[in-house]
């Protein structure tokens, strides 16, 4: 992994000029981006501005749960008044869901390292803080609370940690190159964060609901490409047997990921009866941003996903000709 990327100037200077901010993130919010908005509201408000993190949800993870009642959905008027928008883990605000709409108008700043999926007018006018090689937005986040003078307080370095060990398997996908990303977890670790705490608030506390239906979805396991692929699914009368805190994705990717020859792992859920959403993982040869770009979504190479309308199975063919082509001219 190359050094990081400063802070930009501008960035530094849209926070100092501002009074107060909405921190909002992408929908269906991972640990990485609750943990890089709740830090930089603690760091702002300790600067003495007004912070108030937005999510329009849902928090369908078991280990982001409980973070749930301190986001605001949506913000009326009276929070919008004055207030500029800082979007973390997401590349455009069409990514934070129901939230978009009540961001427009207002100044945006945007922290991200996904490369894919930027809409062009709105960077146009944006300031744009983007680190394609950092591991999580709670990296880049950690740099800009550095930037403006502090160091994060135990609890920020807690939401630093918890998402850094989110975005990166904890830290099963760092390879030779990051010995950067492990200077920064010890920072963190210096600064109060609890490793053993973090594992057990990611891997622990699952129900029993989860294991039924990570075994649903391993039997229905299919490999594609010589085993290069394996793409599974997830009916919708199983989301609503199971329910959203049913799923444990990160445990179904890394029993995927293990199998013998397999490059890229895809899941098919059908959401509602009409939309399905993809999530797409690789080890290192498969680009699948570029996959999910294909169906309007986005990401980074390892790790990417998109929604769209259909069911499982007019999509499947879909996706199985998008890494057909994939793996004809790239492996």
């Amino acid at each position: 992994m190359a050094r990081p990327v400063p802070v930009p100037r501008e960035l530094l200077d849209f926070i100092r000029g501002g009074a107060k901010f909405l921190v909002a993130g992408h929908k269906e919010p991972d640990g990485d981006c609750v943990g890089s908005q709740l830090a930089l509201c603690s760091a702002l408000k300790r600067l003495g501005k007004e912070a108030i993190p937005c999510s329009s949800g849902p928090f369908k993870r078991s280990e982001v749960a409980l973070y749930e009642n301190r986001f605001l959905a949506l913000p009326g008027e009276k929070e919008r008044e004055g207030a500029r928008v800082i979007l973390m883990d997401c590349s455009d605000s069409s990514r934070a869901g129901d939230l978009a709409e009540y961001l427009k108008g207002l100044p945006l700043a945007i922290v991200d390292h996904h490369v894919a999926g930027q809409d062009p007018a709105e960077a146009a006018y944006a300031l744009i803080y983007l680190d394609a090689e950092a591991p999580s937005v709670t990296y880049m986040t950690l740099d800009i609370i550095e930037a403006l003078g502090l160091r994060p307080t135990r609890e920020e370095a807690e939401l630093l940690f918890f998402g850094l060990c989110t975005d990166t398997g904890f830290f099963r996908h760092v390879d030779s190159q990051g010995a950067e990303t492990f200077d920064y977890a010890g920072r963190l670790i210096r600064a109060g964060a609890n490793p053993k705490a973090a594992f057990h608030a990611i891997n622990g506390g699952k129900s029993l609901a989860s294991r039924k239906l990570l075994g649903i979805q391993l039997l229905r396991s299919e490999a594609y490409f010589g085993g290069k692929l394996i793409l599974t699914s997830e009916k919708y009368e199983e989301t609503r047997q199971f329910g959203l805190e049913g799923r444990d994705s990160d445990h179904l990717y890394q029993l995927l990921q293990a199998v013998s020859g397999v490059e890229a792992v895809a899941i098919i859920r059908q959401e509602t009866p009409e939309k399905c959403s993809l999530g797409f993982r690789s080890r290192d040869k498969v680009d699948v941003a570029q996959v999910a770009l294909k169906f309007g979504g986005g990401g980074h190479k390892n790790a990417a996903g998109a929604n769209l309308s259909g069911t499982i199975e007019e999509i499947q063919p879909r996706v199985l000709a998008a890494f057909s082509e994939v793996f004809r001219t790239n492996l």
